[in-house]
């Protein structure tokens, strides 16, 4: 049997769905080590795996068309966030045309919520929250034609056109017997991040999930997925799980040995306790592994900034929103302003560069003047980078059910939007477009600062590398 994964190319004049953090368009390139960990699974059970990414390759609407006509596929997939269902829906009338008898299976947090958007057809499986297991169970299922009723997790059309949507699949408690994600799918592109000084890097994730309660957040797609699956069957967030600082370690061996010079943690927070993260620091070290993560301030004390600091880390990736503390309050982030400045203040200490994540909007107590307020301390800050986004009521989160009983959706509805640049969200006194128009002032001012240009220069050792930073950042600015 067959299995084709395909990211397809955007087919209009946006930029291609990020599908890996799945909530904005994509910035610079990133390896999709969710989907690929499925490639590994199937291939660990001697499936037949290819993987096509189309925006990689730059390819064009043709160009996909012109190569979907050669696949033979039995079973496509497709990892697929919310501002990738019209990209999809696309795609799968191309592949449709062509292969009408193939089976068409999506996975993450589109499909796991808006379900009925992209069930097409009963030759058309969704698979719900987390997918590894589920996953094979499907083309077990199809590969022995037994029936989908008994497979956990998924959702599909019955003969009588009726959604099927059966039980949510079992939680993965062991992350170590996951196979390590299939990157020799991608050996041939070389991924750089502008918060990383050297490449190639590739992601890494060492536990899934977040146990914190803020009330907008969407991590990672997986994480999304994971909550929405949750919450639905459960009323609850599901658990944390990690791997072993063993079975990373084994991992990073592996990498080193394939030539890869940096690591994006992507797990939704890497640091939760010193023993852990000293062992995985360790590894890093021991394979000379240039690296980034993000964390929560208030797991940064002294003992953590200095493990930071005696490692080669770029950046801490801190979620700060605001520095209001009655905003911190109404969004449930369990920190408060005093935490934040003594966590940068220590990672300054031990010269380990911070990002801060700043989202407006987050809360009906938010003004232009408390915007403004957070805007001029995060920049009095010694930091090395500011991301402004406007915060999404997403489905499925907290937020969207408070936006859409007050009103605060500006079409009434969501629609799927790019936080880096687009608000759907508005307040009776202050408007979408007034948060558009500060978010892209704030951008701006930050990063066009001679000081801020200066020093990120200085940091790269290649002009790939640089140029792929000021490439990254024009994109973000203007699209």
């Amino acid at each position: 049997m067959q299995i084709s994964f395909i990211v397809p190319p955007s087919f209009d004049d946006n930029m291609p769905a990020e599908r890996s953090a799945g909530c904005t368009r994509m910035v610079y390139p990133m390896p999709n080590i969710y989907e690929l960990t499925i490639a590994a699974i199937f291939e660990k059970e001697n499936y037949k795996v290819d993987y096509f990414d189309f925006v990689i390759k730059n390819a064009t609407p043709t160009e996909f068309e012109d190569k979907i006509k050669t696949l033979s596929a039995d079973i496509f997939c497709f990892w697929s966030v919310n501002l990738s269902i019209e990209t999809d829906t696309e795609a799968f009338s191309v592949i449709r045309k062509y292969h009408p008898n193939a089976w068409i299976l999506f996975m993450g947090p589109a499909g796991t919520y808006f379900t009925d958007k992209l069930l097409f057809d009963k030759q058309t499986i969704i698979v719900r929250g987390e997918p590894d297991f589920s996953v094979l169970q499907v083309v077990k299922a199809i590969e022995d034609n037994t029936p989908l009723s008994e497979v956990k997790g998924i959702s599909y059309l019955s003969i009588d056109n009726e959604i099927k949507k059966n039980q949510t699949q079992t939680l993965i408690k062991n992350l170590d017997d996951l196979p390590f994600p299939a990157r020799h799918h991608i050996e041939s592109v070389t991924y750089r991040n502008p918060k990383l000084k050297r490449s190639p890097y590739t992601s890494v994730v060492t536990s899934r999930n977040c146990p914190f309660q803020c009330i907008y957040c969407v991590p990672s797609s997986l994480t999304f997925a994971r909550e929405i699956e949750s919450k639905d069957s459960k009323g609850s967030k599901p658990p944390i799980y990690f791997r072993t600082p063993e079975n990373v370690e084994s991992e990073l061996k592996l990498l080193a040995e394939k030539g890869y010079k940096s690591i994006a943690f992507v797990d939704d927070n890497f640091i939760f306790n010193t023993n852990r993260l000293r062992a995985i620091v360790d590894a890093l070290n021991k394979y000379d592994f240039h690296w980034g993560c993000q964390a929560r301030a208030d797991a940064i004390d002294e003992e953590t900034a200095q493990i930071l600091g005696n490692s080669k880390c770029d950046y801490i990736d801190l979620g700060v929103e605001s520095f209001n503390d009655e905003i911190l309050k109404f969004i449930r982030k369990g920190l408060n302003r005093e935490q934040i400045y003594n966590a940068i203040k220590l990672l300054n200490k031990y010269k380990v560069p911070v990002k801060l994540n700043i989202l407006i909007g987050t809360s009906p107590l938010e003004s232009k003047e408390t915007i403004k307020e957070t805007i001029r301390e995060a920049k009095k800050l010694k930091v090395s980078q500011i991301m402004f986004n406007i915060v999404s009521p997403f489905p499925g989160t907290k937020f969207y059910s408070i936006a859409k009983e007050n009103g605060w959706l500006k079409e009434g509805e969501y629609r799927p939007t790019d936080v880096q640049r687009h608000s759907i969200l508005e307040y009776p006194h202050i408007s979408a477009e007034e948060m558009e128009r500060i978010l892209f002032k704030s951008n701006l001012l930050f990063f066009l600062r001679s000081s801020i240009i200066w020093r990120h220069i200085k940091e790269f050792r290649s002009l790939k590398d640089l140029t792929s930073a000021f490439k990254a950042l024009k994109i973000k600015f203007f699209g």
